[in-house]
């Protein structure tokens, strides 16, 4: 799959990894769609030029994000969309039980399942929909779909009961996805990010997050969006990286 001149759609595309990824792969001379409910993603569109537009949309809507894939189906013109670089999510902390002895917040959780694992899956079933109608490319694929999991979907700590759960989600569709799809040759990945310096991050107190840095093995930092973007454009590039969850994090595991 080459980069040069094929389309691809990024969802979290405002900032942080759906960001860097969208910059990088306009660099490398691709069409990019950029989709964020966030009003930045539009600044980020017009910084890029005329190779890519902005789309506010709501990843959980079936309508929205079907006109963002209409998007970018005409901005492909007769190649099709190549790509999509599913980056969009929340995180979420609830304990079970709190300190008062109250439980959780069940619509809290729903809401997070939905946004991370059915906003992930409407996106792969709209991209797999889109992509199936592509002429096969010179190296007989017509697509590839990147979603984000986490370290936590293996290494979840107290409170992420809802974070992790919804990020495993993300993992354990990657397989049967990838199967299913390869009579279309349609291939799927699943990056899992260890600690990043992304906005979500910066919502944790500095101590917080050099106790994090401090715990990665090596190099002893957090990971920066853009080393992320390089992976996803790696992924792209390589044909036989499928049905794959790499983990992206320095080597640490989460206590």
């Amino acid at each position: 799959m080459q980069v040069k001149d094929r389309t691809f759609l990024i969802t979290g595309a405002a900032s942080g990894l759906g960001a860097a990824t969208a910059e990088r792969l306009a660099k490398a001379g691709a069409r990019v769609v950029l989709c964020d409910l966030n009003e930045e993603v539009t600044t980020l569109a017009e910084r890029l030029g005329e190779c890519a537009r902005a789309c506010r949309v709501d990843i959980t809507s079936a309508e929205q994000m079907q006109q963002a894939f209409d998007m970018a189906v005409a901005l492909s013109e007769e190649q099709g969309l190549a790509g999509v670089v599913h980056c969009a999510g929340v995180v979420s902390v609830a304990k079970l039980v709190d300190r008062e002895g109250n439980p959780a917040d069940l619509e809290g959780y729903a809401r997070t399942i939905h946004i991370n694992l059915v906003g992930t899956f409407n996106v792969m079933r709209l991209a797999a929909a889109a992509m199936a109608k592509n002429t096969p490319a010179d190296s007989g694929e017509r697509g590839v779909i990147i979603n984000t999991a986490s370290i936590a979907a293996f290494d979840g700590q107290v409170g992420q009961c809802a974070y992790s759960a919804s990020k495993a989600g993300v993992v354990g569709m990657s397989l049967p996805a990838a199967r299913e799809l390869s009579r279309h040759a349609i291939r799927v990945m699943a990056i899992a990010p260890g600690v990043f310096e992304t906005p979500m991050m910066s919502e944790i107190p500095d101590e917080a997050a050099q106790a994090l840095a401090a715990a990665v093995p090596f190099p002893k930092r957090l990971g920066r969006a853009e080393e992320f973007a390089q992976l996803a454009e790696q992924i792209i590039i390589n044909p036989m990286l499928n049905g794959e969850v790499i983990r992206l994090d320095g080597g640490i595991r989460m206590q």
